[in-house]
């Protein structure tokens, strides 16, 4: 490298965000998802003995699923490749591929490679990956924030573990912070800065979880905070002030945030009041929220949860309720929209309860922890082609329209979970008209099933 490579380099480092300078550069520096790379764990041994597998690392913006590869990338003996399913298509996967059979045959080395936003590749371009994968030319690493359930093909899917990741707690974007403040190397160590607690909170809060946004934040404000500094006292410590940020990022600080706790206080009775069918004190802290300068996005999330958890099928209609009212305060904004917010606040508080399908899914998640992927029945399963028709499938499947009231008989369930009851629907609302077709649909079940065992005795 001559000095005017040198230079260039140094420039380019310069000019890097402070959040990519402080991305760890291996697992003991790496902060949170400790159920992911902490002692004992699989990640952490296929790392110390150069074993990885193909995984997919799902989860939200900012927890480290890049930074992870990354680190995948510095420790591996693997040949490692970074692809961006942005940015490339079947020529450049064809590229990747040509390239990891001549490590393959002339270094014997295996290709790590990592893709980002997995999610972006449609099926074909994920089917050009498949058949590489499963011959081990290819360790595939993809990461994703959507749920690979639906964003990657099965047979992917069933050739790579699923890897979820959580946002960071409050605690671990605190450790990031405070790390980034003390680095000399590639923090802001040397600027000699002082994080209020206050203003150290209000960072916290912004970056709801996601690391990059809390050190994003950081760097905008001390950058304007240093550029103010007298030039006389470059030597002081530089203090960074709760007012400091809130004009740095333009996010006004709760006027209850002052240790977080009345911000969860608020946001618990606005919840509980909705849940108590009480309208006037849901919207009462609905408005003490909003005066006090909280994110209506962040109210608004709250609501579509609530209901789908404390209404469900008790009225279908709530659901969408909530989300017309985010679509509206996005729409008309401060303070026309929180109209909007106090409508769908009212009509949530005033709707009848049901937490059937939360109890319902929760049943569910039990169910497959325990018993694993059960095989699809045959019945029920997809016969596009003539050789799938031949084993099977789709025999004896009863199409439910060409009976009275579009309902006939049949199981749907895996034969080991064959009666199972996951939603147990209420007396209130629309629930109480689900609970009596599901009893009436029930009662024919029982009574096939009599019939046919009854058929099947005389047969004998």
């Amino acid at each position: 490298m001559d000095l005017f490579e040198h230079h260039a380099q140094k420039t380019a480092n310069a000019s890097r965000p402070l959040a990519d300078k402080m991305r760890p550069r291996n697992l003991d520096e790496f902060v949170g998802q400790n159920h992911v790379v902490g002692e004992g764990t699989s990640i952490r041994h296929a790392l110390e003995n150069d074993r990885m597998f193909s995984m997919i690392l799902w989860g939200p913006p900012g927890c480290g699923k890049t930074t992870l590869a990354r680190i995948f990338a510095n420790e591996t003996r693997c040949h490692f490749l970074h692809f961006s399913a942005v940015l490339s298509g079947i020529k450049e996967i064809r590229s990747v591929i040509e390239d990891a059979k001549n490590q393959q045959t002339l270094f014997r080395k295996r290709t790590v490679l990592f893709v980002d936003e997995i999610h972006r590749f449609n099926k074909s371009q994920q089917d050009a990956f498949l058949h590489h994968v499963e011959s081990g030319l290819i360790t595939l690493i993809g990461a994703t924030t959507q749920n690979p359930s639906f964003e990657v093909i099965p047979a992917l899917m069933s050739r790579c573990r699923v890897i979820t990741l959580n946002s960071l707690s409050e605690g671990e974007i605190k450790t990031i912070i405070d790390r980034a403040v003390k680095d000399k190397e590639r923090g802001l160590g040397n600027i000699n800065l002082v994080v209020n607690p206050e203003a150290r909170s209000h960072i916290i809060r912004i970056a709801d979880g996601d690391g990059r946004v809390a050190l994003n934040g950081l760097e905008i404000v001390a950058s304007m905070v240093v550029s103010e500094q007298d030039p006389a006292h470059a030597k002081t410590p530089v203090h960074i002030t709760l007012q400091d940020i809130e004009r740095a990022l333009e996010k006004k600080a709760l006027l209850y945030d002052k240790s977080g706790e009345e911000h969860y206080n608020l946001i618990s009775a606005f919840h509980k009041s909705m849940r108590g069918s009480d309208p006037d004190a849901s919207v009462y802290w609905l408005g003490r929220m909003l005066s006090a300068g909280e994110d209506p996005m962040y109210i608004a999330r709250r609501m579509v949860r609530f209901a789908s958890e404390d209404i469900g099928n008790a009225d279908p209609f709530a659901l969408g309720i909530a989300q017309s009212a985010m679509e509206a305060f996005k729409f008309l904004g401060h303070p026309e929209g929180e109209l909007a917010l106090a409508q769908a606040a009212i009509y949530m508080a005033t709707a009848p309860k049901s937490n059937s399908i939360y109890d319902a899914y929760g049943k569910v998640k039990e169910s497959i922890d325990r018993s694993g992927a059960l095989p699809v029945p045959f019945h029920i399963r997809n016969a596009p082609t003539e050789l799938m028709k031949a084993l099977g499938y789709g025999k004896g499947y009863k199409y439910a329209h060409d009976y009275a009231h579009a309902y006939v008989p049949q199981d749907y369930l895996p034969k080991a979970l064959q009666g199972q009851r996951y939603y147990v629907p209420t007396n209130r609302g629309y629930e109480k008209t689900i609970k009596e077709m599901l009893r009436k649909w029930r009662r024919l079940k029982e009574q096939e099933k009599k019939t046919k065992k009854g058929t099947d005795g005389d047969k004998d």
